[in-house]
């Protein structure tokens, strides 16, 4: 039987390259140390174009200048070694450990089953892409301590 929203799903995703990429294979850094080293991969490229995208937010229509991708790296990092007290990092996800294009990094508090084994996994709560980002929609409204965090790295 044709099913008319597999279909409509399919025409979305080849106009979107993000939503594509979104839906891509990745990868997660799951230990702290692996992170380190992946955000010394990510620094390398930090003027390659990153489009820094907080779910909820509006979308980004500029990517972010080399010292924006630096500050974010640094400040995400610190959120998320104090917000996720734990010996593991599992929480970035990447397209490439060596060559990055598209990162995913969930928020500490508001994880579910980030690995994607749950029918309805959450999205992550700032995307790092080098793909010019669509809008993704949260069930969710931000809360307003991350609003206002993610506000205060770009004033």
């Amino acid at each position: 039987m044709f099913s008319f929203n597999r279909a409509q799903t399919q025409i979305e995703a080849a106009e979107s390259p993000f939503q594509d990429a979104f839906r891509g294979s990745f990868t997660s850094l799951m230990q702290w140390a692996q992170l380190d080293e992946f955000w010394t991969t990510v620094q390398a490229k930090a003027n390659a174009g990153w489009y820094i995208y907080c779910i909820g937010e509006p979308v980004p229509l500029q990517p972010r200048s080399a010292a924006q991708v630096q500050k974010f790296m640094q400040e995400v990092d610190a959120l998320l070694r104090r917000d996720h007290d734990e010996t593991y990092c599992g929480i970035v996800y990447t397209n490439s450990k060596t060559d990055p294009t598209f990162i995913k990094i969930f928020d500490p508090n508001h994880l579910g089953v980030s690995c994607g084994s749950s029918n309805n996994p959450p999205l992550p709560g700032w995307t790092m892409t080098l793909i010019p980002p669509t809008q993704l929609e949260s069930k969710r409204p931000l809360p307003e301590g991350r609003r206002r965090w993610w506000q205060s790295l770009w004033t």
